[in-house]
């Protein structure tokens, strides 16, 4: 009777060989001392479709004796280091996605300039259904020197996207603002004329209307908002008695657009997201809130403290948590490998050395936009190294 053939599937068992009992509610991990291909394979028995964010930093194949392939130090004059590299990777990856919930998840990946191209095309291969994006992270401001070329400050992370996920907006200190960008701290009222590419009323016919405003005291109201007007003579569209209609006249005269159609900008009105600017009869700036910005109210960033008499909401900026989400540009000094990595691991353990830990703080940034909504995630780390994951 054949019980198993040649390149059947082995699933290795996990022996435990101890534990430490933090208490309370805080966060437990298990730790699996092993090869990580067994390893994940032996996870898709218990972990299938339940893992919501995997971060790796996976040997960086420069060509040193930092990773084995085969049993073997691959050697930087090695004919074929990228090729096995790849190899080493791939399976690794196809493992990783079976682990991650495809509804919602993400896998954070870094690497430096000696593989991310190849990197970045194996992602694209094996996760065909994600948006990938990549991060350039400064990890030594000083920069290491490279001769013949220019000093290394920075790797790279990929972030790949599964299903819904994405990053969610946080609270930043200024570090992650490094040019100060004032839509951050501020909410920006857009003008409710369109601008730019497809302007012009034959690009959006049901956007040319009549938004009718009138002027009490000493300021301006929203009245109605008119139908869509397809026609060519303004003077037919009777204008309500001391109202003035506003229309979306270009620069030069032009019919355009505005940015919204009547029912939406209606509901706009009623929400307090439309504005009037300071009162200049027909030619009236007016303005609203895009998606973006009625987002960063709902979510509490600007506290309501009242309304306009134009109906346009009043938020509180005086004592604010800015919340947003980052460029693709990480220059955080905390991320620095020698202050938030090496030292720090030496202050924890002295006398021992590990080499090129991760900072914690750039594993815990990396993360943070992921999991802040779910404090039950599970989080998998298969090139754990000096552990950084799992001080989180």
């Amino acid at each position: 009777m054949v019980v198993a053939e040649f390149r059947d599937t082995i699933y290795p068992g996990l022996v435990p060989t101890g534990n430490v009992s933090r208490g309370g509610d805080k966060p437990w991990h298990t730790v699996i001392n092993g090869e990580n291909y067994h390893a994940l394979k032996a996870l898709t028995w218990t972990h299938r479709g339940k893992v919501d964010a995997i971060y790796i930093d996976p040997p960086y194949n420069t060509g040193a004796k930092d990773w084995k392939y085969n049993n073997d130090y691959v050697e930087g004059d090695d004919l074929y280091r990228h090729s096995k590299w790849l190899a080493f990777m791939e399976r690794r990856l196809l493992l990783a996605k079976e682990l991650l919930n495809p509804a919602d998840s993400v896998l954070i990946a870094t690497i430096d300039e000696k593989e991310y191209l190849r990197l970045g095309l194996l992602l694209g291969q094996v996760f065909l259904e994600a948006r990938i994006t990549m991060v350039s992270s400064a990890i030594n401001t000083g920069g290491v020197p490279r001769k013949g070329s220019f000093s290394r400050s920075t790797e790279y992370l990929f972030f790949v996207f599964l299903g819904v996920c994405k990053p969610l907006p946080q609270a930043l200190p200024a570090d992650w603002n490094p040019v100060q960008t004032k839509n951050k701290f501020i909410l920006r009222w857009r003008l409710m004329r369109r601008d730019g590419t497809n302007a012009q009323r034959a690009d959006g016919p049901n956007s040319f209307y009549p938004i009718f405003i009138r002027k009490l005291d000493d300021h301006a109201v929203f009245h109605s908002v008119g139908d869509a007007y397809y026609g060519s003579d303004l003077s037919e569209i009777e204008t309500p008695d001391g109202c003035v209609a506003c229309w979306p006249i270009r620069k030069d005269g032009s019919f355009g657009t505005w940015q919204n159609g009547p029912a939406r900008l209606k509901e706009l009105i009623k929400s307090g997201y439309a504005k009037i600017g300071p009162w200049r009869g027909k030619d009236t700036a007016l303005y609203y809130l895009n998606q973006g910005e009625r987002s960063k109210v709902e979510r509490g960033q600007f506290p309501l403290i009242g309304q306009n008499p134009d109906g346009s909401i009043i938020t509180d900026i005086s004592d604010q948590h800015i919340m947003f989400v980052p460029s693709d540009l990480w220059r955080i000094p905390s991320h620095d490998a020698g202050n938030g990595g090496s030292r720090l691991l030496t202050s924890i353990i002295p006398g021992r050395k590990f080499p090129f830990p991760k900072s914690l703080y750039a594993v815990e940034d990396a993360l943070r936009f992921f999991v802040t909504n779910k404090p039950n995630a599970v989080v998998l780390d298969f090139f754990s190294g000096s552990g950084t994951t799992a001080m989180q």
